[in-house]
C-alpha cells in the first residue's frame, strides 16, 4: 500500500479524536448512526452507535471488547473480535473490521474483503460508512473512479444528517461532478453541512448569501454571521470577509443624531 493511500484510510478508520485530530465527520442527528472519525486508527466508544445525536459506547459485548482491545494495542484480538461481530451483522463491527483489513491491522491487507464489509456496513444504513464509501469512489482510491456511484452514497448518507457527505454532495452539485450541475442543490447541501458546523460549508453559505442568485436572496447580514462562525473555527479568509461586510454595513448605516 503507499503512503498516500494509508493516509486517506487512516483518516476514514476506526478512531476517535486526539488532540491533534481533525474530525471528519460529525454525528448525525437520528439515534442508531455512526458517530465521528478522526484522523488517527485509535478506536474509542465515540466511534460507536449514537442515541439522538450524542455517541455512546457501543452496545454488542464482541464489538465493545474489540473496540477495548483496540484502544490497547491488540489488533490481532480487535480484528478477529470485530469480524466475528461482523459476521453476526453488527454495522459498527463491519465498519470497523472492514477498516482494519484496508489499513492491514492485526493481520495482512486486504483491500477487496475491506470494501466488502465496508458495503455491508453501508448497506446497513451506517451513515459514515455510506460517506467513507462514497468517498473511496468520488477519489479513486483502491476502486475505479466513479462520481456517479459515489453521489447516490453521499446522497443517503446526508439525508440522515452526515455533515462530511452534505459537503461533498455539495461541492458535487456546483462542480457538476457525478450529477448535473445545480446551483440551488449545492447551496441546499451547503447550508445543511453548515449547520451542522462545517468550517468550509459555512464560508461558501456566506459566499451565496452575500452574492445572491441562484435562488438566494443577497443578505449582507446572514452573510456576515456564517463568516463570522467560520472565522470562530480559525478561517483566516472568513475572518477577512467578517471584517470586510462589517465596515461595508457600518459605512451604510444611517448617522446617528448627535
Amino acid at each position: 500500500m503507499s503512503g498516500s493511500k494509508a493516509k486517506v484510510l487512516r483518516a476514514m478508520a476506526l478512531g476517535g479524536v486526539t488532540a491533534a485530530a481533525l474530525a471528519l465527520s460529525a454525528v448525525t442527528a437520528e439515534a442508531a448512526q455512526a458517530a465521528q472519525a478522526a484522523q488517527s486508527t485509535q478506536a474509542t466508544q465515540s466511534a460507536g452507535e449514537t442515541k439522538n445525536g450524542v455517541p455512546v459506547a457501543p452496545t454488542d459485548p464482541q464489538t465493545a471488547n474489540a473496540v477495548a482491545d483496540y484502544n490497547a494495542g491488540n489488533l490481532n484480538a480487535a480484528r478477529a473480535e470485530f469480524q466475528a461481530a461482523a459476521q453476526r451483522g453488527n454495522r459498527l463491527a463491519e465498519f470497523n473490521y472492514a477498516m482494519m483489513l484496508v489499513n492491514g491491522e492485526g493481520g495482512a491487507t486486504d483491500v477487496g474483503e475491506g470494501r466488502k464489509w465496508l458495503r455491508k456496513a453501508a448497506e446497513a444504513n451506517m451513515s459514515h460508512a455510506q460517506y467513507v464509501y462514497g468517498k473511496m469512489y468520488d477519489d479513486g482510491e483502491f476502486v475505479e473512479r466513479n462520481p456517479a456511484e459515489a453521489h447516490q452514497w453521499f446522497l443517503k448518507a446526508a439525508k440522515q444528517g452526515h455533515t462530511q457527505a452534505q459537503l461533498a454532495l455539495a461541492n458535487q452539485f456546483l462542480d457538476g461532478r457525478g450529477t448535473s450541475r445545480d446551483n440551488k442543490q449545492a447551496f441546499y447541501w451547503y447550508k445543511k453541512a453548515a449547520e451542522g458546523g462545517d468550517m468550509t460549508a459555512q464560508y461558501v453559505a456566506g459566499s451565496f448569501y452575500e452574492r445572491g442568485g441562484d435562488g438566494v436572496e443577497k443578505n449582507i447580514n446572514v452573510a456576515r454571521a456564517y463568516y463570522a462562525a467560520a472565522a470562530a473555527q480559525g478561517d483566516p479568509a472568513a475572518r477577512l470577509k467578517f471584517q470586510q461586510l462589517s465596515a461595508q454595513l457600518k459605512k451604510a448605516a444611517p448617522a446617528q443624531p448627535q
